[in-house]
Parts: structure tokens; C-alpha cells; sequence
């Protein structure tokens, strides 16, 4: 039961990579108040936990309802980082729009979900619920995802405070790299897609 527990933590952890979601974070809101980051931090958090826990869930009965392979997850995934890294690396998102319609769209998409709630985060969980038997065990898997999750939102809590030190300037060339990495990632999901694909 404890082995089960901090496998699922540790591979949740290091697919979900809070220290690497700084830069984007900050880049995706950097037009906020410190309160409205705070919110979307929260938002942005709660929304990947229930995406990835119905996903543990329900994700074989809807993949194989809807006819979709984890091969496309990762391919529409990539798709959506990629137009979001191209957003962060023209700098359209250094001026962020204030509206409460915009805070709700930047905490939903791209943070919420692919950013954390992304294909290898579902696929691990998946894998993980597959792996339990019974209630108990499942209920393990859950209480390892809520774990990582609350991480995560601690880390992008305390965002603000990063900002305060990089100052705007900082903010803005983190934003650059991160825009950079994340361009990266998102080809790299894609690949995976296509190879997926392509071995049948």
C-alpha cells in the first residue's frame, strides 16, 4: 500500500514538474494582481485534479466510447502547448487581458488543462488505477494524486513572490525561455503521438 502511494506521488511529481511550470505560470499571468494569480494558482489546480481523477475513473470507458487513442490525447495536447508557446515567445501574453472572462479561460486552459491535467499525467493515473485492486487501493492512487496536486498549487501559490524578485523585466525573459521550452515539449508530445500511431 505504501509502495503503491509513493510510486503513484513520485511519477505524478516529476510528469506534473511544478518548478518547471513557474516560468509559464508567471508568463500566463503576469498581467494579474497578486489575488487574482492566487485564484488562478487554485482554479487552475482544482480543474486539473477532477480532469485527471475522471479520467482515473471513467478514462477507459470514455477513450473507448469516443473511439480515441492516447496517441491523440498527446497529439491535441501538443497542438494546444504549442500554439500557447508561440503566444508566450511573441510576447501576446505580456499584457494580459483583466477581464474575469480571460482569468477564467488562462486558469481552465492552457494551465489547468494541458498543462497539468496533460496526457502523461491521465496516462500515469490510468496506469496506476489499472495496476490497484479494490476500493482501498483506489482510493490510495486518489489520495497520491490530491498530494501532487496540492504541491503543485504551493508552488504556484507562491508565485507572487518569484515575480517580486524577478521584477518585470526577469519576468518577461523567463517568459521568453519558457516559451522556448514549452514549444519543445509540445513537438516532443506530438512526436510521441505520431510514433504511438504509427506502431499501431
Amino acid at each position: 500500500m505504501g509502495y503503491l502511494f509513493w510510486s503513484t506521488l513520485v511519477t505524478l511529481w516529476v510528469i506534473l514538474d511544478p518548478p518547471g511550470l513557474l516560468p509559464v505560470f508567471l508568463g500566463l499571468t503576469g498581467g494579474l494582481a497578486p489575488k487574482q494569480r492566487h485564484a488562478a494558482a487554485l482554479k487552475a489546480s482544482l480543474v486539473a485534479l477532477g480532469v485527471i481523477a475522471v479520467f482515473g475513473l471513467f478514462g477507459q470507458l470514455i477513450l473507448r466510447y469516443l473511439h480515441i487513442s492516447v496517441a491523440a490525447l498527446r497529439i491535441s495536447g501538443g497542438l494546444l502547448l504549442l500554439l500557447v508557446a508561440l503566444e508566450l515567445l511573441m510576447g501576446k501574453m505580456d499584457t494580459a487581458e483583466t477581464t474575469e472572462q480571460a482569468r477564467v479561460n488562462v486558469a481552465v486552459v492552457p494551465l489547468g488543462t494541458p498543462l497539468l491535467a496533460g496526457p502523461g499525467a491521465i496516462v500515469a493515473t490510468l496506469a496506476a488505477v489499472q495496476r490497484s485492486t479494490g476500493w482501498t487501493e483506489h482510493l490510495i492512487v486518489g489520495g497520491a494524486l490530491i498530494t501532487a496536486l496540492l504541491g503543485v498549487f504551493v508552488f504556484l501559490r507562491f508565485a507572487s513572490v518569484i515575480h517580486g524578485l524577478l521584477r518585470d523585466s526577469g519576468t518577461i525573459l523567463l517568459t521568453r525561455v519558457a516559451g522556448l521550452l514549452l514549444s519543445a515539449i509540445a513537438v516532443q508530445m506530438m512526436a510521441e503521438g505520431v510514433l504511438a500511431f504509427a506502431r499501431g
